[in-house]
């Protein structure tokens, strides 16, 4: 009964919307997933059919194959990930997730049934056994991918640690300031999946939405918009060592040395940056900070 309790429990707590479901982050894992389909289909030829009963060649049906789990996988994540922003929900638990992924593979497992007939000339197209075998595939693969980009994940994030020598994000009392020479920031997020890195010189500013923060970059001539799932306060926290990323407004962290104008008086600022018409506030209560650091930053330059 105590296992049934906890699990429960569990699978019922409330988690932060999956950043992965955002669309820059979607978008890739919607690539991997239709390459690796249309690389084990087209290599290892999984299903025994008739060559006879094919109406293309089989590179065709191989795209067709790959192309249609991954459509439906970015249809559904991105339109649910609008409709909960829209209504801006944040009841999302693992019990959702679970729920969500076997509607997708549903779905797939459909989609796979009905594109029988657009490929195949088989008369027995239209029965119970294929709509059952169709289904069933595509839990099966569906399951195994998932895991693929779990341990991926995993993986990726321990080299990360070793190759960087970031173990940890906290910094001890009294500790020396550093400036935007490190090569990378790591950040701990809410879920260990979702920690993430970033150059501090390409970070213009941060806005919180939530338990979400816009970070605005420009790197390698591009403004980047990457959504993270972290609060504001938790990254303030873990930039404590970098005295020019700093918080300048409730919902507002910038990168002084990214400053190219400011405009207001003593009751705040407005700020802007090179390359992007976003302005961004600097609210009364940071103001006597931001000039000390500002001025830091204009004698260093």
């Amino acid at each position: 009964m105590k296992f049934i309790n906890f699990g429960t429990q569990f699978f019922n707590n409330k988690i932060d919307y999956p950043l992965r479901y955002q669309s820059t982050y979607l978008s890739r894992i919607v690539l991997i997933q239709f390459l690796l389909i249309f690389v084990t289909l087209y290599l290892f030829k999984p299903f025994t059919v008739n060559v006879a009963e094919q109406k293309f060649n089989y590179l065709t049906i191989c795209c067709l194959h790959a192309l249609s789990p991954a459509l439906i996988v970015y249809l559904y994540v991105s339109t649910l990930t609008r409709f909960r922003k829209r209504h801006l929900t944040n009841d999302w638990t693992l019990k959702k997730e679970f729920f969500h992924v076997a509607i997708i593979f549903l779905i797939i497992g459909l989609s796979g049934f009905l594109l029988r007939g657009v490929i195949y000339t088989n008369p027995d197209n239209v029965s119970w056994h294929y709509l059952w075998a169709e289904i069933r595939n595509a839990y099966l693969a569906g399951i195994v991918f998932c895991f693929y980009l779990i341990f991926t994940k995993l993986y990726v994030n321990s080299i990360i640690d070793k190759s960087t020598g970031y173990h940890g994000v906290a910094v001890a009392l009294g500790s020396v300031k550093q400036d935007l020479t490190a090569p990378l920031i790591f950040i701990k997020a809410h879920v260990r999946i979702d920690d993430f890195y970033f150059k501090a010189e390409d970070l213009l500013f941060a806005k919180a939405s939530g338990n979400y923060i816009t970070f605005t970059t420009f790197k390698d001539g591009f403004l980047r918009n990457e959504l993270k799932r972290i609060s504001l306060k938790q990254l303030e926290i873990q930039l404590a060592a970098y005295p020019y990323l700093l918080r300048c407004h409730r919902g507002y962290l910038l990168n002084v040395q990214r400053v190219v104008k400011l405009s207001g008086n003593s009751q705040g600022y407005l700020i802007s940056f090179d390359r992007t018409e976003d302005k961004v506030p600097v609210s009364r209560a940071y103001l006597n900070v931001f000039d000390q650091i500002y001025k830091q930053a204009n004698v260093a330059c």
